[in-house]
C-alpha cells in the first residue's frame, strides 16, 4: 500500500491522470443508474433492489444487437425503448400493487425481482464474463503512460447527452413538471387532476430506460455477467444516498466522486477492494446523518 502511494505521488504522478480520467469515465455510468434510482425512491418510495440488474439487462441487450450489426446509436435508442416497455410492464404486474406497502415489501419484491431478473440472463447468456468489442482506436499520451480508449469517450459523451435530455425533460414537459409534483405531494396532485397512477408508471419506465442506457455503456467499456448487477445497485444506493433524492446535479457530482474514490481505492489497495469504495462511502454517510439527527432532535414536551 505504502509503495503504491509512493508511486502515485512520488515516481510517477502522471498517472494520476489516467485514474482522474478512469473516475470521471465510470462515474459519468454511475450516476445515469443512480439518477433512475433517485427518480423512483423520489417519486414512489420505492428502494429498488433490482437496480444494477437493470443496467446489466440492458448490458445483454446491446451484447445481442451489436452480435447483429446493428450500430451503437441505434443500438442505445433500442436499448432505453425496450427496457422502458419492460420497466413498464413491471410496473403493471407487481409495483403497482406494492407502492402503498411497507419498505419491507418494497425490499422484498424487488430482492425477488433482482433473483428473477439474474437467474434469466443466467439461462439464456450463461455465467461467462461478455463484453461489446467496437473496435475503436485507443489514443495514449505522456510516452504512453496514459491511455484514452474511443470508447470512454463515447460513453461519456452518451452519458452527457441522456443526462442534458432527462434535465430538459423534468423541467420543460409537462410530464415532468407532473412527476415533481407528485413527488412532492401525491394527493395534492391527485386533487388537481393528474393521473398519478400513470406518472408513477412513467417514473419506473424512465428508470429501467436510464438503466438500460447505463448497461449499454458499461456493456462497450467493461464486462457484464448475469450476477455481476448487484455492485451497480451498492453503487447507486451510495450516490443517492450521498447527494440525496430529486438532485441531479448531487447525484452527478456524487457519481464522479465515487467513481474517483473507487479508482484510487483500486490502485492504492487492490482492485479486489474497489467495489468496497462506496459501501464505505454509504456507510459514512449513514453514520454522519444519524449523528446529525441525534443532535437536531429535541424531546417534545
Amino acid at each position: 500500500m505504502l509503495s503504491n502511494l509512493e508511486l502515485l505521488f512520488y515516481w510517477a504522478p502522471i498517472i494520476n491522470v489516467q485514474i482522474i480520467l478512469e473516475g470521471i469515465f465510470v462515474g459519468a455510468v454511475f450516476a445515469l443508474s443512480a439518477y433512475g434510482l433517485a427518480l423512483v425512491w423520489g417519486v414512489m418510495n420505492i428502494k429498488n433492489l433490482a437496480q444494477g440488474d437493470f443496467v446489466i439487462m440492458g448490458g445483454y441487450m446491446a451484447f445481442s444487437l451489436h452480435a447483429m450489426h446493428v450500430p451503437l446509436p441505434l443500438i442505445m435508442i433500442a436499448v432505453m425503448v425496450g427496457m422502458f416497455m419492460f420497466g413498464w410492464v413491471i410496473y403493471i404486474i407487481m409495483i403497482r400493487r406494492i407502492i402503498d406497502q411497507d419498505m419491507f415489501v418494497s425490499l422484498l419484491a424487488t430482492f425477488g425481482l433482482s433473483l428473477l431478473v439474474q437467474q434469466v440472463m443466467n439461462i439464456i447468456y450463461g455465467p461467462e464474463v461478455q463484453t461489446v468489442d467496437m473496435e475503436l482506436p485507443i489514443y495514449d499520451a505522456f510516452d504512453n503512460m496514459v491511455t484514452i480508449p474511443s470508447s470512454k469517450i463515447l460513453s461519456l459523451f452518451f452519458a452527457a447527452v441522456i443526462a442534458a435530455g432527462v434535465i430538459i425533460f423534468m423541467k420543460k414537459s409537462r410530464l415532468g413538471q407532473a412527476i415533481r409534483a407528485t413527488s412532492q405531494d401525491p394527493r395534492a396532485a391527485r386533487v388537481l387532476g393528474i393521473n398519478t397512477d400513470r406518472v408513477y408508471a412513467f417514473t419506473f419506465a424512465i428508470n429501467a430506460a436510464l438503466c438500460g442506457a447505463a448497461g449499454v455503456l458499461v456493456s462497450i467499456i467493461w464486462v457484464i455477467q448475469p450476477f455481476y448487477g448487484i455492485t451497480y445497485s451498492v453503487r447507486s444506493f451510495a450516490i443517492v444516498t450521498a447527494a440525496g433524492l430529486g438532485n441531479l446535479p448531487g447525484v452527478i457530482t456524487a457519481g464522479f466522486g465515487i467513481g474517483l474514490f473507487e479508482k484510487y481505492v483500486g490502485v492504492i489497495v487492490g482492485t479486489a477492494y474497489e467495489v468496497a469504495a462506496p459501501v464505505s462511502i454509504l456507510l459514512i454517510v449513514l453514520i454522519i446523518r444519524q449523528i446529525s439527527m441525534k443532535r437536531n432532535r429535541q424531546v417534545v414536551k
